[in-house]
Protein backbone atom coordinates (compact mmCIF):
# COMPACT_ATOMS: atom_id res chain seq x y z
CA UNK A 1 0.00 0.00 0.00
CA UNK A 2 1.34 3.54 -0.86
CA UNK A 3 -0.10 6.93 -0.19
CA UNK A 4 1.57 9.68 -2.17
CA UNK A 5 0.90 13.22 -0.15
CA UNK A 6 -0.59 15.55 -3.59
CA UNK A 7 -1.76 18.50 -1.85
CA UNK A 8 -1.24 19.98 1.81
CA UNK A 9 -0.70 23.19 3.28
CA UNK A 10 2.79 22.91 3.22
CA UNK A 11 5.31 20.57 1.11
CA UNK A 12 8.47 18.99 1.17
CA UNK A 13 9.37 19.75 -2.60
CA UNK A 14 10.35 23.11 -3.06
CA UNK A 15 8.41 21.95 -6.59
CA UNK A 16 4.95 21.56 -5.21
CA UNK A 17 2.42 23.90 -5.13
CA UNK A 18 0.69 24.38 -1.44
CA UNK A 19 -2.47 25.74 -0.47
CA UNK A 20 -5.18 25.25 2.60
CA UNK A 21 -6.50 22.14 1.72
CA UNK A 22 -5.63 18.52 1.08
CA UNK A 23 -5.59 15.50 -1.59
CA UNK A 24 -4.03 12.26 -1.35
CA UNK A 25 -3.73 9.18 -3.90
CA UNK A 26 -4.37 5.68 -2.27
CA UNK A 27 -2.52 2.86 -4.04
CA UNK A 28 -3.40 -0.84 -3.34
CA UNK A 29 -2.24 -3.44 -5.54
CA UNK A 30 -3.83 -2.13 -9.14
CA UNK A 31 -6.72 -0.18 -7.95
CA UNK A 32 -5.64 3.83 -7.55
CA UNK A 33 -8.33 5.86 -4.68
CA UNK A 34 -8.06 9.99 -4.87
CA UNK A 35 -9.10 10.97 -1.49
CA UNK A 36 -10.39 14.86 -1.68
CA UNK A 37 -8.67 17.43 -4.22
CA UNK A 38 -7.75 20.34 -2.36
CA UNK A 39 -8.99 23.97 -2.78
CA UNK A 40 -7.69 24.36 -6.69
CA UNK A 41 -6.11 22.71 -9.51
CA UNK A 42 -2.58 22.61 -7.30
CA UNK A 43 -2.76 18.92 -6.77
CA UNK A 44 -3.42 18.04 -10.61
CA UNK A 45 -0.28 20.25 -10.92
CA UNK A 46 1.48 18.52 -8.39
CA UNK A 47 0.57 15.24 -9.50
CA UNK A 48 2.25 16.65 -12.85
CA UNK A 49 5.61 17.45 -10.73
CA UNK A 50 5.11 13.60 -9.52
CA UNK A 51 4.60 12.37 -12.98
CA UNK A 52 1.12 10.68 -11.22
CA UNK A 53 -1.22 10.57 -14.16
CA UNK A 54 -4.78 11.56 -13.15
CA UNK A 55 -6.65 9.69 -16.04
CA UNK A 56 -4.88 6.18 -14.06
CA UNK A 57 -7.20 6.95 -10.90
CA UNK A 58 -10.01 3.65 -10.46
CA UNK A 59 -12.47 5.93 -8.38
CA UNK A 60 -12.13 9.17 -6.31
CA UNK A 61 -13.54 9.93 -2.54
CA UNK A 62 -14.75 13.33 -0.76
CA UNK A 63 -14.10 13.68 2.75
CA UNK A 64 -16.77 16.34 3.39
CA UNK A 65 -18.42 18.96 1.72
CA UNK A 66 -15.81 22.13 2.05
CA UNK A 67 -14.00 24.24 -0.72
CA UNK A 68 -10.80 22.98 0.35
CA UNK A 69 -11.25 19.59 -0.13
CA UNK A 70 -13.50 19.65 -3.00
CA UNK A 71 -12.45 22.58 -4.87
CA UNK A 72 -10.50 20.40 -7.30
CA UNK A 73 -13.16 17.92 -8.63
CA UNK A 74 -14.01 19.69 -11.59
CA UNK A 75 -10.18 19.67 -13.18
CA UNK A 76 -10.15 16.02 -11.84
CA UNK A 77 -13.20 15.16 -13.61
CA UNK A 78 -11.37 16.77 -16.65
CA UNK A 79 -8.68 14.62 -16.51
CA UNK A 80 -10.16 11.81 -15.63
CA UNK A 81 -13.44 10.15 -17.31
CA UNK A 82 -14.55 6.61 -15.92
CA UNK A 83 -13.56 7.53 -12.18
CA UNK A 84 -16.45 7.16 -10.14
CA UNK A 85 -16.82 9.91 -7.32
CA UNK A 86 -17.91 8.40 -3.84
CA UNK A 87 -19.57 11.40 -1.75
CA UNK A 88 -22.48 11.87 0.68
CA UNK A 89 -25.38 13.78 -0.77
CA UNK A 90 -25.51 16.10 2.31
CA UNK A 91 -22.02 17.34 1.21
CA UNK A 92 -23.79 19.88 -1.52
CA UNK A 93 -25.68 21.22 1.30
CA UNK A 94 -24.92 25.36 1.55
CA UNK A 95 -22.05 25.15 3.66
CA UNK A 96 -20.40 28.42 5.38
CA UNK A 97 -18.17 29.84 7.70
CA UNK A 98 -18.41 32.67 9.96
CA UNK A 99 -15.16 34.66 10.17
CA UNK A 100 -13.60 37.53 12.28
CA UNK A 101 -15.76 40.27 10.28
CA UNK A 102 -19.15 38.61 11.10
CA UNK A 103 -20.13 37.38 8.34
CA UNK A 104 -20.76 34.34 6.83
CA UNK A 105 -18.73 33.20 4.35
CA UNK A 106 -19.52 30.16 1.96
CA UNK A 107 -17.14 27.62 1.77
CA UNK A 108 -19.57 24.66 0.00
CA UNK A 109 -18.61 23.14 -3.36
CA UNK A 110 -19.66 23.80 -6.83
CA UNK A 111 -23.13 22.84 -7.05
CA UNK A 112 -22.89 22.15 -11.17
CA UNK A 113 -21.30 18.83 -9.86
CA UNK A 114 -24.38 17.60 -8.40
CA UNK A 115 -25.86 16.98 -12.21
CA UNK A 116 -22.83 14.37 -13.07
CA UNK A 117 -23.97 10.97 -13.60
CA UNK A 118 -20.12 9.65 -12.08
CA UNK A 119 -21.45 10.45 -8.15
CA UNK A 120 -22.22 7.44 -6.27
CA UNK A 121 -24.09 8.80 -2.93
CA UNK A 122 -22.82 6.62 0.24
CA UNK A 123 -24.63 5.71 3.19
CA UNK A 124 -23.51 4.82 6.79
CA UNK A 125 -21.03 2.00 5.23
CA UNK A 126 -20.71 1.22 1.45
CA UNK A 127 -18.02 -0.91 0.31
CA UNK A 128 -16.11 0.32 -2.97
CA UNK A 129 -14.09 -3.51 -3.77
CA UNK A 130 -12.87 -6.35 -1.58
CA UNK A 131 -10.86 -4.10 1.67
CA UNK A 132 -12.32 -0.57 0.27
CA UNK A 133 -14.83 0.99 1.74
CA UNK A 134 -16.29 4.76 3.15
CA UNK A 135 -18.48 4.87 6.40
CA UNK A 136 -20.01 7.98 7.86
CA UNK A 137 -21.78 6.91 10.54
CA UNK A 138 -20.63 8.45 14.57
CA UNK A 139 -22.71 8.48 17.06
CA UNK A 140 -20.28 9.49 19.92
CA UNK A 141 -19.77 13.32 20.86
CA UNK A 142 -16.36 12.95 22.94
CA UNK A 143 -13.96 15.86 22.11
CA UNK A 144 -15.67 17.40 18.98
CA UNK A 145 -13.92 19.99 17.68
CA UNK A 146 -14.47 23.33 19.25
CA UNK A 147 -13.71 25.06 15.79
CA UNK A 148 -17.04 23.60 14.14
CA UNK A 149 -18.92 26.18 16.26
CA UNK A 150 -17.55 28.72 13.79
CA UNK A 151 -18.82 26.39 10.67
CA UNK A 152 -22.40 26.54 9.82
CA UNK A 153 -25.14 25.13 6.95
CA UNK A 154 -27.69 27.41 6.17
CA UNK A 155 -31.37 25.89 6.21
CA UNK A 156 -33.74 28.72 4.89
CA UNK A 157 -32.64 32.05 5.93
CA UNK A 158 -31.63 31.12 8.82
CA UNK A 159 -27.45 29.57 10.01
CA UNK A 160 -27.33 26.18 12.00
CA UNK A 161 -23.89 25.22 13.37
CA UNK A 162 -22.85 22.09 10.91
CA UNK A 163 -23.82 18.94 12.53
CA UNK A 164 -21.46 16.98 9.57
CA UNK A 165 -23.39 14.58 8.50
CA UNK A 166 -21.55 15.14 5.32
CA UNK A 167 -18.48 13.71 6.79
CA UNK A 168 -17.30 10.59 5.21
CA UNK A 169 -13.73 8.39 6.00
CA UNK A 170 -12.22 6.03 3.50
CA UNK A 171 -10.88 2.36 5.36
CA UNK A 172 -7.75 0.46 2.96
CA UNK A 173 -7.64 -2.81 4.09
CA UNK A 174 -4.41 -4.90 2.90
CA UNK A 175 -3.20 -8.11 4.23
CA UNK A 176 -2.15 -7.20 8.67
CA UNK A 177 -2.65 -3.64 7.50
CA UNK A 178 -5.56 -1.42 7.87
CA UNK A 179 -5.56 2.40 7.00
CA UNK A 180 -8.03 5.05 8.18
CA UNK A 181 -7.94 8.48 6.40
CA UNK A 182 -9.65 11.15 7.61
CA UNK A 183 -10.09 14.51 5.52
CA UNK A 184 -10.72 16.81 8.96
CA UNK A 185 -12.59 14.89 11.49
CA UNK A 186 -15.00 17.02 12.16
CA UNK A 187 -16.63 14.53 14.31
CA UNK A 188 -13.54 14.39 16.40
CA UNK A 189 -10.84 11.94 15.41
CA UNK A 190 -11.22 9.77 19.18
CA UNK A 191 -14.87 9.32 18.09
CA UNK A 192 -14.04 8.17 14.07
CA UNK A 193 -12.08 5.74 16.17
CA UNK A 194 -15.00 4.52 18.53
CA UNK A 195 -16.83 4.30 14.76
CA UNK A 196 -13.81 2.32 13.23
CA UNK A 197 -13.63 -0.45 16.10
CA UNK A 198 -17.38 -0.48 17.04
CA UNK A 199 -17.90 -1.91 13.21
CA UNK A 200 -14.97 -3.87 12.76
CA UNK A 201 -13.91 -4.98 16.24
CA UNK A 202 -10.50 -4.21 15.91
CA UNK A 203 -8.66 0.07 15.69
CA UNK A 204 -6.54 0.40 12.45
CA UNK A 205 -2.92 -0.36 12.60
CA UNK A 206 -2.48 3.25 10.92
CA UNK A 207 -4.60 6.55 10.39
CA UNK A 208 -3.92 9.56 8.55
CA UNK A 209 -6.06 12.81 8.56
CA UNK A 210 -6.39 16.58 9.64
CA UNK A 211 -7.85 16.56 13.36
CA UNK A 212 -8.94 20.27 13.23
CA UNK A 213 -8.27 21.38 16.35
CA UNK A 214 -8.32 25.13 17.30
CA UNK A 215 -9.74 26.43 20.36
CA UNK A 216 -12.99 28.53 19.45
CA UNK A 217 -13.25 30.19 22.67
CA UNK A 218 -9.51 31.66 22.35
CA UNK A 219 -8.57 31.71 18.69
CA UNK A 220 -5.64 29.80 19.23
CA UNK A 221 -4.38 26.42 19.74
CA UNK A 222 -5.84 23.99 21.39
CA UNK A 223 -5.82 23.67 25.37
CA UNK A 224 -3.04 21.49 26.67
CA UNK A 225 -5.38 19.32 28.82
CA UNK A 226 -7.89 18.71 25.48
CA UNK A 227 -4.48 17.47 23.47
CA UNK A 228 -3.68 15.31 26.59
CA UNK A 229 -6.67 13.43 26.63
CA UNK A 230 -6.79 13.13 22.78
CA UNK A 231 -2.96 11.90 22.96
CA UNK A 232 -4.13 9.36 25.48
CA UNK A 233 -7.11 7.33 23.60
CA UNK A 234 -4.81 7.97 20.21
CA UNK A 235 -2.53 5.21 22.11
CA UNK A 236 -4.02 3.12 23.81
CA UNK A 237 -5.56 2.12 19.90
CA UNK A 238 -1.55 1.23 18.82
CA UNK A 239 -2.36 2.68 15.54
CA UNK A 240 0.36 4.61 13.94
CA UNK A 241 -0.81 8.55 13.07
CA UNK A 242 -0.11 10.74 10.29
CA UNK A 243 -1.89 14.38 10.75
CA UNK A 244 -1.72 17.39 8.68
CA UNK A 245 -3.91 19.98 7.30
CA UNK A 246 -5.95 21.45 10.15
CA UNK A 247 -4.46 19.87 12.90
CA UNK A 248 -2.61 22.62 13.11
CA UNK A 249 1.53 23.08 13.39
CA UNK A 250 1.53 24.30 16.90
CA UNK A 251 -0.75 21.63 18.10
CA UNK A 252 1.21 18.66 16.14
CA UNK A 253 3.81 19.67 18.00
CA UNK A 254 2.42 19.43 21.49
CA UNK A 255 1.27 15.72 20.55
CA UNK A 256 4.58 15.14 18.73
CA UNK A 257 6.04 15.25 22.59
CA UNK A 258 2.98 13.59 24.05
CA UNK A 259 2.82 10.38 21.54
CA UNK A 260 6.69 10.11 20.27
CA UNK A 261 7.12 8.29 17.34
CA UNK A 262 3.39 7.42 17.45
CA UNK A 263 2.87 10.21 15.06
CA UNK A 264 3.94 11.76 12.06
CA UNK A 265 3.36 15.01 10.19
CA UNK A 266 2.42 14.62 6.49
CA UNK A 267 3.31 16.94 4.25
CA UNK A 268 3.01 17.57 0.22
CA UNK A 269 4.91 15.40 -1.92
CA UNK A 270 5.08 12.72 0.75
CA UNK A 271 4.93 9.40 0.35
CA UNK A 272 4.20 6.96 2.41
CA UNK A 273 4.10 2.98 2.10
CA UNK A 274 3.28 0.49 4.24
Amino acid sequence: MTITTLLENTANNPQFKTEHGLSLVIERGDTKILFDTGASDYFAMNADVLGLDLSTIDAAVLSHGHYDHGGGLSTFFARNDKAPLYIRKEAFGPFYSQREDGQYHYIGLDKNLMNLNRLIFTSAYTPIAEGLSVFSKVEQANLVPTGNLSLFKKEGESYQVDSFTHEQYLVVEEGTKSLLVSGCSHRGIVNILAAFHERWGYYPTHVIGGFHLYNHRTGKPEEPEVLKQIADILLQTKAKFYTCHCTGEENYQALKILMNDKIEYLRGSDILQF
